[in-house]
């Protein structure tokens, strides 16, 4: 029996949701973000780096762990063709809470030996199991979550995560102004899923059911599967490998790079995060109509390009004033190497990532998983190496090298679509550059100062806009106008 979850949507109905749900995304979360970002700051005031360190690596187990909750069902059913049936969300539920049950089981019992392995506290153990049940709270909210996303509904989707990242940022504020160390992420973590799973239940209801449909189960793995080998590598990839440095550089080295990935992601997660979650069902709506598609993905390019690179580039010639002129915050300035390392890595993962949802959107999963597998042995060759060599400095600038490898995804997508790379992001790398190059001649001039530095950033910005202008003329006011029309449809 089919459940009338989606109804038909044609292709001016799928750009109109495309633009109102980046929109919705973007102004919806703003002031999450801002929050966020004033709590990563005063978090890294009140909290030592080896707290952070710890965070870190009791964060990348449980993560290891998260991958083995899902066989790449939820993704198989946004990016299914045809419509969902009842037996497509049921089965993918049931197969979902029975592998949560196993690995909560294998949580609690390995919790043991990974305070042996790492000599953590008994607030970290605690920390340990809150991220265990916060994974089945996740769980939980994956059938609701993929409707809304099958419709496009992203002003909606939205609700839930402005919710938990309140909760839990304000509450993770509180208690290490407060004093409560470790203990702090704990209890965030656990108010954060309560109620981020309330809130879509309220929003997305869905009646929970249990049911097993083999012929439902064949069908979505076609696609799962593969999808699920991408994420298994970027497991092994990043937390993994987040596990055993902390063996080699310590804690407080993991600190250091937490830190500096921390500041020079947070452009991708408010923006391209943002985008991307829209992208990958329009991407899979469109791609049996490769022109629009490749007009689509040029757009998000661009989109991305024209505002990340110049906050990028920015932030990382500010960063050593700021850390200067902040009380408090000498303790970082270890970090500020793997800050511009990881600054140009996120630069690149604004490419390789739009590659990346691009080849999943359109059912060509293969093609990331050797991509995958790439960055997997990158990764497992150079960081190791280069921490025993060079401790978390050491790490820092493998991240640098490898980020250039995100070259190769860029040209296996130009070579699937023939998008416009000079408009998209050769342009917007450029005028980012001249912009950087006037605040870093600024910033030799001026004071290290927050006068200095808000002139700074004033004329930085007032002179991107210039040379932007000069690039691009009257193509940046058609796409201003069209993101005007599209606060107004919203």
């Amino acid at each position: 029996m089919r459940v009338e979850i989606e109804e038909g949507i044609d292709l001016g109905e799928i750009k109109k949701r495309s633009l109102t749900g980046v929109l919705s995304l973007v102004s919806r979360s703003f002031l999450v973000q801002i929050i966020s970002f004033i709590s990563t700051f005063l978090l890294t005031v009140f909290l030592e780096p080896k707290i952070f360190g710890v965070f870190f690596l009791v964060s990348a187990f449980v993560n290891f762990f998260a991958y083995f909750s899902d066989i790449g069902l939820a993704a198989a059913l946004i990016q299914k063709k045809e419509k969902l049936t009842e037996e497509d969300l049921k089965t993918t539920f049931t197969i979902q809470q029975v592998l949560v049950m196993i690995l909560l089981v294998l949580l609690v019992g390995l919790a043991p030996l990974v305070n042996k392995w790492y000599s953590l506290s008994r607030e970290a153990i605690y920390l340990l199991y809150a991220l265990g049940l916060s994974l089945l709270l996740s769980s939980l909210k994956t059938i609701p979550s993929v409707i809304l996303e099958r419709n496009l509904k992203f002003d909606l989707l939205v609700i839930p995560q402005i919710i938990e990242t309140l909760v839990y940022n304000v509450l993770a504020i509180i208690l290490a102004w407060k004093g409560f160390g470790i203990s702090s992420f704990t209890i965030a973590v656990l108010a954060r899923g309560l109620t981020g799973l309330l809130a879509i239940y309220i929003i997305s209801p869905w009646k929970i059911g249990f049911y097993f449909s083999e012929e439902s189960l064949k069908s979505l793995l076609k696609f799962g599967l593969p999808y699920q080998a991408n994420t298994l590598i970027a497991v092994f990839k990043d937390d993994l490998m987040t596990m055993f440095l902390g063996r080699i550089i310590g804690t407080t080295g993991l600190g250091y790079l937490g830190w500096a990935k921390k500041w020079a992601e947070q452009p991708l997660r408010f923006l391209m995060d943002n985008v991307l979650k829209v992208a990958f069902p329009t991407y899979s709506r469109l791609q049996k109509n490769k022109e629009i598609l490749k007009k689509a993905v040029e757009k998000s390019l661009f989109f991305l390009c024209f505002l990340t690179f110049p906050i990028l580039i920015g932030f990382s010639i500010l960063a050593s004033d700021l850390v200067k002129i902040i009380p408090r915050y000498l303790k970082w300035q270890p970090a500020l190497i793997p800050l511009y390392l990881y600054c140009l890595n996120s630069a690149w993962a604004v490419i390789s990532t739009t590659a990346t949802n691009f080849f999943n959107a359109i059912g060509k999963v293969k093609v990331t998983l050797k991509m995958m597998l790439i960055w997997l042995f990158l990764t497992w060759t150079l960081m190791p190496l280069m921490a025993i060599k060079g401790g978390y400095l050491g790490v820092s600038w493998a991240v640098g090298m490898i980020a250039f490898s995100s070259v190769i995804p860029l040209v296996l997508a130009k070579r699937e679509i023939n998008f416009n790379l000079t408009d998209s992001i050769y342009k917007p790398a450029l005028a980012s550059l001249l912009m950087g190059g006037i605040m870093f001649f600024l910033g030799k001039k001026c004071p290290s100062s927050f006068g200095g530095i808000v002139f700074t950033v004033f004329v930085g910005a007032l002179s991107y806009l210039l040379i932007s202008w000069f690039f691009f003329g009257e193509s940046l006011i058609s796409d201003f106008k069209v993101f005007l029309h599209g606060i107004k449809v919203k």
